[in-house]
């Protein structure tokens, strides 16, 4: 098999809203179409009437659609482009949208394509409740039943016990707990101080009202007046300290988690490129692109490590194979799910016991460059759409590596619901 470089290109996305405000009037086709015709025809796209240029289209959600269940070619479909390309769904929670890409790239080192489209979607707006068992089987049975009367016997086997709805909740379905409470649980383990994880809040927030400011989104974000909005609406730049403190803790009334210092709830959908060499050359050359080194993948006991905490063992795997330390990174965009889950893989990876014990790497990888990371803010001030954050974060990611000197390496890294990590190696060229 040949072995062809892989890079990553920045693509588009929407802008991020808070649940129920903004885009709640979009469902998610509404939302992820616009993005999908925009980075394939748009003029940062391989242009009108090139999209046959395109090998490979991956798409995700999260949250389930009933209409829905390959969003990649429905997504490629309802954009109208040529139906000739196949197109193809990845999902692995809020990792979705970098799965899709490193699985493209495998695609692309191994010669099978050469141009993919990645992305995911999001729109908690339109979630959609569930019903039992019992009452979704007769009412399955009553649509198809024939005659008043059939479908009259049919309902009138409904009990009172049978009618029950269930709303979608981020819950851990082997725990039963929420993300919220998991993190909660790891803030105690490592000591994270309500304080720290505030302080930590605000930075993301004054990050990414300082890009916004300087024009830093408008270059990852689709045209101006494709959606309701035209800019991010979660970055809070009246927010302060002492308005985070006087937040309720969220999980608990022994808590020290809030929703300032959280992620909330939110719609948006985000897409990115996986190019070769050859792909490189059907886009616009005005894209930013960095070459996609390598990735990782970790899982984690969720009773003994913590839910949110694989990340802190494909970091040290990942740096360890490539003989690398923590200063050699240059920049980190590591995702807020919790400012508390962020300062917990923090603290972990400068722990020798975690690095050998759970990450099973032995050596010194130096002090931890919090300077380094994230610097236009993260999911705590932009918010996260589960699917559309791995996007989201490596169209940044590139776009932030374009000012830097050739060489220059980044990591982006996600941690997922189940215990999961995910994370990618990318060096500016």
């Amino acid at each position: 098999m040949p072995s062809k470089t892989a890079y990553i290109v920045q693509g588009l996305r929407s802008p991020f809203a808070r649940i129920d405000r903004g885009v709640e009037a979009l469902d998610a086709l509404e939302l992820s179409v616009p993005v999908t015709q925009q980075t394939v025809v748009g003029d940062r796209g391989v242009g009108p009437g090139r999209d046959r240029d395109v090998d490979l289209a991956i798409w995700g959600s999260v949250i389930p659609v009933l209409a829905v269940s390959n969003w990649g070619r429905e997504v490629w479909l309802d954009a109208a482009l040529d139906q000739q390309v196949p197109a193809l769904t990845i999902v692995q929670q809020c990792a979705t949208s970098l799965a899709a890409a490193t699985y493209a790239a495998a695609q692309v080192r191994v010669g099978r394509a050469d141009l993919v489209l990645c992305g995911g979607v999001e729109s908690m707006s339109f979630t959609q409740v569930g019903l039992s068992k019992a009452l979704s089987r007769t009412i399955r049975r009553a649509a198809a039943a024939r005659g008043a009367g059939a479908i009259m016997r049919t309902l009138a086997g409904v009990r009172a016990s049978d009618v029950r709805i269930s709303v979608p909740q981020a819950k851990e379905r082997k725990t039963g707990k929420t993300m919220g409470q998991h993190a909660e649980e790891m803030a105690r383990v490592w000591n994270i101080s309500r304080e720290e994880q505030d302080r930590f809040a605000l930075t993301s927030h004054r990050r990414a009202v300082s890009a916004a400011e300087k024009g830093f989104f408008r270059k990852l974000l689709v045209s101006p007046g494709t959606f309701p909005i035209d800019a991010d609406t979660i970055p809070r730049g009246d927010t302060s300290l002492d308005r985070l403190a006087d937040l309720r803790p969220a999980f608990g009334e022994d808590g020290t988690l809030t929703a300032g210092n959280s992620t909330p709830l939110t719609d948006g959908a985000a897409a990115c490129w996986v190019a070769s060499e050859e792909g490189l050359s059907r886009l616009s050359e005005e894209v930013a692109r960095a070459q996609l080194l390598d990735w990782e993948q970790a899982a984690v006991d969720i009773a003994r490590d913590g839910l949110l905490m694989a990340p802190a063992i494909a970091i040290p795997r990942l740096l360890t194979r490539h003989g690398l330390g923590y200063e050699d990174i240059d920049l980190w965009e590591i995702h807020e799910a919790f400012a508390a889950q962020v300062l917990c893989t923090l603290r972990a990876l400068e722990d020798d016991t975690w690095l050998r014990e759970r990450a099973g790497v032995e050596g010194d990888l130096g002090r931890f460059p919090i300077d380094r990371m994230n610097p236009n803010g993260g999911s705590l001030a932009l918010g996260h759409p589960f699917a559309a954050t791995g996007a989201r974060l490596l169209s940044q990611a590139v776009l932030e590596l374009a000012d830097l000197p050739a060489g220059s390496r980044a990591i982006v890294s996600i941690c997922a619901a189940g215990g999961l990590g995910h994370i990618a190696l990318l060096e500016a060229v």
